[in-house]
């Protein structure tokens, strides 16, 4: 659908691009909402976290230690999570997720504002948090879905739900930058915890679909095994899953490493590096209004092939640059690649899994990347200890560039795949 196309809202007084299809929607129009300023809080905390840690300790295995410690339990929750997912109300799943989020915020704003914060502190809170977005993760992807009553929506809202966590992601490191150099750490946390409060309201608020398919109460093993054979004889969902996860472990370095190329790098400091983190939230923006205009475009394969080899090129020039505009710009670049090709591998996903097995597949796709994360932060924090965090990611980028060649040229299929 072209973007100057417009689609007169039934339920309220309004005329929005088609871009914006399914805010017609009144239960993704809370999510949307709700889970924008919440996301915004998010992002604050991700860079005071890692500022933090690095003004404490000056290591950078030691974010990469932090970084470990937080993505650790998906590698062991996210499977089962998923099928609990499509066992339990999906609302009443993110309630609890994110209270247990907010509760570690408002502790780290206190350890922080009292100047009793140790980097083992940080640590626990990451772990805590990993293990809530275990369970938040795969329902809350798969949970958009059903905010839509309109199935012609889906496409449209998948894609905005990428572009509220890309809005979330220039708007929340600006912020705290700022708050970063002039007050340091402790109110980006308070903050963080206090926007759950929105997505907390818009979950209450949100009247449950009547037309979800109840899962069958099988044993939780049973479901389990159910979603991993699905995925295992659908090869277009496990080439989709390999190329998540090749980008998540080699190509995913440079969020981990950003507060030391910020100051050991570009020496831009605590503003820089809320800009640099922003950069990356403009293109990754960009990408994602780009991919809800896109909607009825079917080739959604030429666009994921599109992104997995723009990004780690892109990677490559950045960790070659010096100059602070340069990767900034270079950075939006990344930002913009990386939504093209994991927004469109989400999309193709969601369209390719059966209702009543989404959640388990959508659990997949979250452990194909996040669950990487922890080896990534690891490895990224040794080859920047022994060569210098730009090396390292550039080392990253090249070794993730020779496996989406690789994986394009065994799998031609994948560039023709469609929605």
């Amino acid at each position: 659908m072209p973007v100057t196309e417009r689609l007169r809202l039934p339920t309220a007084n309004l005329v929005l691009p088609a871009t914006f299809a399914a805010l017609k929607h009144r239960n993704f129009r809370l999510w949307f909402f709700g889970q924008m300023i919440s996301q915004m809080g998010t992002w604050m905390k991700q860079v005071a976290q890692g500022w933090l840690v690095y003004e404490i300790t000056g290591s950078m295995l030691a974010l990469g230690t932090i970084s470990f410690l937080g993505s650790m339990p998906t590698l062991f929750l996210m499977i089962p999570a998923g099928a609990i997912g499509d066992r339990l109300p999906k609302r009443y799943v993110l309630m609890a997720t994110q209270t247990t989020m907010m509760i570690c915020a408002f502790t780290l704003a206190w350890l922080s504002g009292t100047h009793r914060v140790q980097v083992w502190h940080v640590g626990m809170v990451a772990f805590v948090v990993g293990i809530a977005n275990s369970f938040d993760a795969p329902t809350r992807h798969s949970m958009v879905v059903e905010l839509v009553e309109d199935r012609r929506d889906v496409m449209n809202a998948v894609a905005l739900n990428s572009t509220l966590f890309n809005l979330a992601r220039i708007v929340g490191p600006a912020i705290a930058g700022f708050l970063l150099a002039y007050v340091g750490a402790a109110p980006c946390f308070l903050i963080n915890g206090f926007t759950f409060l929105a997505v907390l309201l818009a979950l209450w608020f949100i009247r449950p679909p009547e037309n979800v398919q109840a899962v069958a109460r099988e044993p939780l093993l049973t479901q389990v095994r159910t979603g991993l054979h699905y995925v295992r004889h659908n090869q277009a969902i496990r080439v989709l899953l390999l190329l998540s996860s090749i980008s998540g472990l080699f190509g995913f370095m440079y969020p981990t490493l950003m507060p030391a190329l910020a100051a050991d790098v570009l020496h831009v400091g605590e503003e820089g590096l809320g800009t640099l983190n922003a950069a990356v939230g403009v293109g990754a923006l960009s990408a994602s209004l780009i991919m809800a205009s896109l909607g009825g475009f079917r080739r959604k394969g030429l666009l994921v092939t599109v992104g997995s080899l723009l990004f780690p090129c892109t990677l490559i020039l950045f960790s070659a640059s010096r100059s602070y505009p340069l990767s900034a710009a270079l950075l939006a670049v990344v930002g913009f690649a990386l939504v093209t090709q994991n927004a469109t591998i989400n999309t193709l996903m969601q369209s390719l899994a059966p209702d009543d097995l989404r959640t388990r597949v959508m659990a997949l796709f979250a452990l194909s990347f996040f669950g990487t994360h922890p080896f990534s932060a690891l490895l990224s924090g040794a080859l920047a200890e022994a060569f210098g965090p730009a090396t390292a990611v550039g080392i990253g980028a090249a070794i993730s560039l020779v496996f989406a060649v690789g994986l394009l040229l065994r799998a031609p299929s994948l560039r023709n795949l469609e929605a």
